[in-house]
């Protein structure tokens, strides 16, 4: 018989991670505070709660993956939370980023209910996630991790137990400096080629699939070579939260990353010039007017995945 799995937190990462569970086989039972987002996945066949608990409540396994602090300990622990659920030995997969800390506090919800919490952060955006090209970063007791590692590998590609709980987060700290350092370093390449008079399509194509590549640059480079950032795979809002646990991570562990924190400038610079709810391959953009360089308008095109 097919897992139930209860989704709760149907952000950008988590409505599309949905629709691959449910073509994997399980019956998904969701909830979100956006009832819009409840009917539209609802469409493709997923079951609606009303709260958390009820989520819970009607699912054989849960995952959550939400937005801030805040919602993680309401939703873990709050008046209607998982908590509150009379599954005993449930097992819940927390696929968000936030502090070890945070989630070491809501674990203690869960251990106090009798329940089995792994942290499970996933590397990717909304286009990876659409392809279910995440990567996980599953940790906790293993013995758990291998009870759940098919509805793991239901939204992600590639499945690593890392180890003890909250191994995965620091896992997850360590991915996301790469991606966004090679997300702001891809808009400089662009930009470079571009008021050199290279065509930007022609940029993108010859360094895909090549040693200087990567999946960002594939992925965000081809936005940026487009010229259009409307077709959201993560906007600036997940970065930026992230980059204070991040650089809070790195200081407790005296670290220094001079490298991000100057590839994080050009983030802030492009939401200081309005990019705040587009792709974060906006980046580009915002190097562009840095440069002095502005592409014709008819070079704006729509995005192709």
């Amino acid at each position: 018989m097919s897992k139930k799995i209860g989704y709760i937190g149907l952000g950008v990462l988590g409505s599309a991670m949905v629709p691959n569970l449910i073509k994997s086989g399980f019956e998904v039972i969701g909830y979100d505070v956006r009832p819009e987002v409840l009917e539209e996945l609802g469409k493709l066949g997923m079951t609606v709660a009303c709260s958390p608990k009820d989520t819970a409540e009607r699912s054989d396994v849960v995952i959550t993956c939400l937005p801030t602090i805040k919602v993680l300990l309401d939703v873990f622990g709050g008046d209607d939370g998982i908590d509150k659920a009379d599954k005993a030995d449930q097992i819940v997969i927390e696929t968000s980023t936030f502090p070890v800390d945070a989630k070491e506090k809501a674990k203690a919800f869960m251990e106090a209910a009798g329940k089995r919490m792994l942290d499970c952060p996933v590397s990717g955006n909304r286009i990876l996630a659409v392809k279910k090209q995440l990567t996980a970063f599953g940790s906790g007791d293993e013995a758990a991790y291998r009870e759940v590692e098919d509805i793991i590998q239901g939204f992600a590609s590639r499945t690593f137990y890392i180890g003890e709980f909250g191994s995965g987060m620091k896992m997850k700290f360590c991915a996301n400096i790469l991606n966004l350092v090679h997300n702001s370093v891809a808009a400089e390449v662009m930009v470079l080629g571009m008021k050199s008079g290279l065509d930007p399509a022609m940029i993108h194509s010859v360094i895909s699939d090549s040693g200087s590549s990567s999946s960002i640059f594939e992925t965000r480079g081809a936005m940026m070579a487009n010229n259009n950032y409307d077709h959201e795979g993560m906007n600036f809002s997940i970065p930026i939260k992230d980059s204070r646990f991040i650089s809070d991570h790195a200081h407790q562990m005296r670290v220094p990353t001079p490298i991000y924190h100057v590839a994080l400038q050009s983030y802030y610079a492009a939401v200081a010039q309005g990019h705040f709810d587009e792709d974060a391959a906006a980046v580009c953009a915002a190097m562009e007017r840095a440069a002095n360089f502005e592409r014709p308008k008819n070079e704006k095109k729509n995005n192709e995945f």
